[in-house]
């Protein structure tokens, strides 16, 4: 069996540098889960290393397979130096971890739910799965196993994440879009969702 991280690490450093920190978490019951910070100017990114060592499996199946199904590491992108952002570290391992934890399959669209603020302070405690592909192109591996996709994560407000579960992901995006909503901005307001 091949030991993708390696190559995932390989890939977050040819799309976004090379990490000046990295911090690892290990949950009872499941593989350590890292997450690197990648600073580029006025931007901060952390990316989960760990989460693609194996394949999400869909939770009603009555056995995981050890090959086939999706694999994904997360990326939050914020402005840097507006917060405390590096004590997301844990919350980001925490949503990285739930595959393994509680049988979830990550995917675009879905929400994420860490149930404290991201970071000291931070007006979210939940986060939207975005579409792969712009920030961190996927990561092909040999057949028959799918490839790593870099999933981007949206900070959302309680009341986002409420007006989301009502109207759905898309026009939640769409009202970020028509807003003007800096979504790197880790002290920003809710958007209006009148």
């Amino acid at each position: 069996m091949v030991d993708v991280l390696p190559l995932v690490e390989a890939r977050l450093r040819t799309a976004l540098g090379e990490p000046d920190a990295r911090a690892a978490v290990t949950f009872l019951g499941t593989d350590r889960v890292e997450v690197l910070r990648f600073q580029e100017r006025d931007v901060v990114r952390y990316a989960t290393l760990g989460m693609s060592a194996h394949p999400m499996t869909d939770p009603t199946a009555m056995l995981a397979d050890p090959v086939a199904g999706p694999r994904a590491e997360l990326v939050l992108s914020v402005r840097a130096g507006v917060a405390d952002t590096d004590k997301a570290l844990r919350p980001l391992a925490v949503l990285a971890a739930s595959p393994q934890v509680e049988g979830l399959v990550v995917a675009p669209g879905a929400s994420l739910d860490v149930g404290e603020p991201l970071w000291p302070g931070a007006p979210f405690t939940s986060v939207l799965v975005a579409e792969p592909g712009g920030l961190v192109e996927d990561l092909e591996l040999d057949a028959p196993l799918d490839p790593v996709r870099f999933l981007p994560l949206l900070p959302m407000t309680p009341n986002e994440a409420a007006w989301k579960r009502v109207h759905g992901a898309q026009a939640l995006q769409e009202r970020w879009l028509t807003t003007g909503t800096d979504l790197r901005d880790p002290a920003r307001r809710s958007v209006p969702l009148d």
